[in-house]
């Protein structure tokens, strides 16, 4: 069963980059899910699904798919591109638009 390896993003809700730094291994769907029809719950038979190993570096979780004979894929990270906006640029001379409020 094949398995991703990444680094998870920073969390939308939050300014912060908590549980940035950790690598998750973390497993493919096997088999399509199924729809209750009485209760509207979503369910499957593949257990591993619900797996997710986490680690503190793409090394070792790499070592460990190796040694458990998991296929898996490494997913790069993208870094966030960072704009420095400065706050007294809006009340610049030689602004182009007029600052209003």
């Amino acid at each position: 069963m094949p398995a991703k390896i990444y680094r998870p993003a920073k969390t939308a809700m939050q300014s912060g980059k908590a549980k940035t730094n950790i690598w998750v291994l973390e497993f493919d769907q096997e088999s399509a899910r199924k729809i209750d029809p009485i209760m509207g719950y979503t369910s499957s038979g593949d257990m591993r699904q619900q797996l997710k190993l986490t680690f503190e570096s793409q090394e070792q979780a790499e070592a460990y798919a190796k040694r458990e004979g998991i296929e898996y894929r490494v997913i790069a990270p993208k870094d966030p591109i960072r704009q420095t906006v400065s706050y007294t640029d809006n009340f610049r001379f030689t602004r182009i638009q007029p600052w209003t409020h």
